[in-house]
C-alpha cells in the first residue's frame, strides 16, 4: 500500500469512528507504531485530524447519520466483496429482508435474477432490484430518511409485523462485543431489531471498521445474529470472541 493510501485510510477510518488508537492501526496496516504516529503527525498538520493520547480523534462534525453519497464512497472494496460473499446466501425461492445499509445496496446489485421476494426499507434496493423482474420487491413504507435515502417509523415496523422471512441481511455502525449492536439513527436501530425478529436467520454484513464502535442506539446483541460476514482485517479478538458466542464467521479477502 503507498503512504498516501494509507494516509488516506487513516483519515477515513478516525471520521467513521470519531476516533482510535494507534496499536489499532498499526495492527491494521501492519507497520510500526512509530510509522503510525508519524503518519498522524503528518495529518495533524493537514488539519485533517488531531492527536490524542495514544491515537487520534476525527476532526468532522459529527452527524446523526451519514448521507448516503458518502458512505457509498466509504471501505467500497470491503462492503463489494462481503455483499457479494452475502448474495451466495441466497437461494431460489427465498424470502428475504434487505436493510438500507449500502452494502445492502451492493447486495442488491449482486443478486441474480431468479424467483426471490425481497423486503426492504431501503429505496435504493428497491431501484436495484427493480431492473430484476424474477424478484418481487416489497417496500415498507412509513417515514422517509432523506440522508439514508430509506422509509422508518412506526408504519415501517408495524408493516414487517406481516411478515415472516429466511433471512434478513443487515449493517450496522457500531459492534461491540459486550454492549452489542448499534446504529446512529434511532428509528434505523428499531426497523433492524424488528427485522431481526422477523427472520429466522441473521446474517450481519460488517466491514472491519464497525467493531469496538458503538454508537447512539442500541439493535441487539451479538448473540441474536447467527453469522458476520467480514473483511481480512477484522482482529483475532473480535474473531474469537464471536465464534465463542457460536456465531460463524466468514472473512473475505
Amino acid at each position: 500500500m503507498l503512504v498516501a493510501e494509507r494516509h488516506q485510510k487513516i483519515v477515513d477510518l478516525v471520521n467513521e469512528r470519531s476516533s482510535i488508537r494507534v496499536t489499532e492501526l498499526s495492527e491494521i496496516f501492519s507497520v510500526t507504531e512509530e510509522t503510525i504516529r508519524r503518519d498522524l503527525e503528518k495529518l495533524e498538520k493537514e488539519s485533517k485530524l488531531l492527536r490524542s493520547h495514544g491515537g487520534a480523534i476525527s476532526v468532522q462534525e459529527d452527524e446523526a447519520e451519514i448521507h448516503f453519497s458518502e458512505r457509498v464512497i466509504t471501505n467500497v472494496s470491503e462492503k463489494k466483496a462481503i455483499a457479494h460473499e452475502a448474495a451466495k446466501r441466497v437461494k431460489e425461492g427465498d424470502r428475504i429482508i434487505l436493510d438500507a445499509s449500502t452494502t445492502a445496496w451492493y447486495m442488491a446489485k449482486s443478486l441474480p435474477n431468479m424467483p426471490l421476494t425481497v423486503i426492504t426499507n431501503s429505496m435504493k434496493v428497491i431501484m436495484e432490484l427493480s431492473k430484476k423482474e424474477k424478484i418481487d420487491i416489497i417496500s415498507i413504507g412509513g417515514k422517509v430518511l432523506s440522508q439514508s435515502l430509506s422509509y422508518v417509523g412506526p408504519l415501517a415496523e408495524r408493516s414487517l409485523n406481516m411478515y415472516h422471512v429466511n433471512k434478513t441481511f443487515l449493517s450496522c455502525k457500531g459492534i461491540h462485543l459486550e454492549e452489542g449492536l448499534s446504529d446512529s439513527n434511532e428509528e434505523q436501530a428499531l426497523l433492524k431489531k424488528k427485522m431481526i425478529e422477523r427472520s429466522d436467520e441473521v446474517i450481519l454484513m460488517a466491514d472491519s471498521s464497525k467493531f469496538g464502535q458503538r454508537a447512539f442506539s442500541l439493535i441487539v446483541q451479538p448473540g441474536e445474529v447467527n453469522e458476520v460476514i467480514t473483511d481480512k482485517h477484522i482482529n483475532q479478538v473480535s474473531r474469537q470472541a464471536l465464534e465463542e458466542k457460536n456465531i460463524k464467521v466468514t472473512v473475505v479477502q
